[in-house]
């Protein structure tokens, strides 16, 4: 006698689950496809629609440019044989940058401008500029601002702050240009890493006033004949006589315009209207620029004082976060966390570094620092789109 063989089946509710889960996967996989494809056309479209400008030794191409207002795309290659930098100007105040662009390589800036004509760096100072030509669009959209009701109190916080820095800068840099004057190389010396750090604490606002910038912190590599150059003046070129030749010989009138050039800031900054925009901004960009890799790491390229004016530009950027974040824990709190972090580490970083009482940094050390820095130079950007702070 055989037995029937069992042929069980599933109950109904079973293949019922299986069948929504299997629907849902689909619908799953069909959005997560439709997503790439859309993230991958606009990319293209980005890439089709974006301006290409090439900075070569001794200019941009081209070096005038017609671009419709709004949002827009720009593709800076580097054709020369240095580091170099682009920037979008108005006036003397820089809307946007992208800095240390390596030779040979190809950086995208993504920015939205208003109708007007603006200045174009084209990589070194003292390379002409070029303009930048933006048209009414009908379509462009208008830019959106931050309701500054929020930031009244940040922004008249920071302005006592950027006041007292300046100060501070120019009775530190008044007696540094003393100490070159007098010619005495070892006071000078002394005093030195004084003058660069109370302004280094002022760079995130830096790009607010580029003429000024230029004169009292731009290094020998913005310049074509490097230390040579007779643009080459300010904070660096007093460095380079003191640090690298010894000596204060023909230093004098450079001293004497560092001094001017403090007082002027000093008023300056005192009439400059500060905005949350560029505040951020401004932190981003020094972060990038001092998180470079060579020798000028730490804007200290003379003296090796790396930590030190590292550590100076980064107690900046901490301030200006400081005052926002009551704002952007609102609007980001998973970013604001991000942000925390990052400060967090690059400053065990630095106190790390400070202990060991050395100053001159190893490549090594560098390379930790800059790469923490970037980090934290990605999350402010993150948080100034999100807070829609774009310039």
């Amino acid at each position: 006698m055989s037995a029937n063989p069992q042929n069980p089946t599933l109950p109904r509710a079973a293949v019922r689950a299986g069948l929504a889960v299997s629907v849902a996967l689909l619908l799953a996989a069909g959005a997560a496809f439709t997503y790439a494809t859309q993230v991958a056309q606009k990319g293209r479209r980005d890439a089709t629609s974006a301006t290409t400008v090439a900075i070569t030794g001794k200019s941009c191409e081209p070096n005038e440019l017609t671009v419709p207002a709004g949002k827009h795309v720009f593709q800076i290659e580097n054709r020369s044989d240095r580091a170099v930098e682009w920037e979008i100007l108005d006036g003397v105040m820089v809307l946007e940058e992208r800095e240390n662009i390596a030779p040979g390589f190809t950086q995208t800036l993504a920015t939205r401008l208003e109708p007007g004509d603006y200045a174009i760096t084209c990589g070194l100072l003292s390379n002409p500029r070029g303009t930048l030509h933006v048209l009414p669009a009908a379509d462009a959209g208008a830019a959106r601002k931050p309701d500054l009701a929020a930031y009244i109190g940040a922004l008249a916080e920071y302005k006592v702050y950027l006041a007292t820095q300046a100060d501070g800068f120019e009775t530190a840099a008044t007696a540094f240009a003393g100490a070159v004057k007098a010619g005495n190389v070892p006071a000078a010396k002394a005093l030195y890493p004084a003058a660069e750090a109370a302004y280094a604490r002022l760079a995130p606002v830096s790009p607010l006033f580029s003429d000024l910038d230029a004169a009292i912190d731009a290094r020998a590599e913005a310049f074509g004949q490097r230390e040579a150059d007779p643009g080459f003046q300010g904070l660096h070129r007093l460095e380079y006589g003191l640090f690298s030749q010894g000596s204060t010989d023909g230093l004098a009138p450079v001293a004497d315009k560092l001094i001017s050039d403090a007082a002027a800031l000093k008023t300056r900054i005192h009439e400059l209207r500060i905005m949350p925009e560029s505040m951020v901004s401004g932190s981003g960009a020094i972060l990038e620029r001092l998180a470079a890799p060579g020798p000028a790491f730490g804007d200290s390229p003379y003296a090796h004082g790396d930590l030190t004016s590292f550590e100076a530009a980064f107690t900046g950027v901490r301030k200006v976060f400081d005052l926002l974040r009551p704002m952007a824990i609102k609007t980001a709190p998973d970013i604001v966390a991000a942000l925390d972090r990052d400060f967090a580490v690059l400053g065990d970083m630095i106190a790390t570094r400070r202990a060991e009482a050395a100053d001159a940094l190893s490549d090594s050390a560098k390379a930790g620092l800059g790469k923490a820095a970037t980090v934290l130079a990605g999350d402010l950007s993150r948080l100034r789109e999100t807070m829609d702070l774009s310039q």
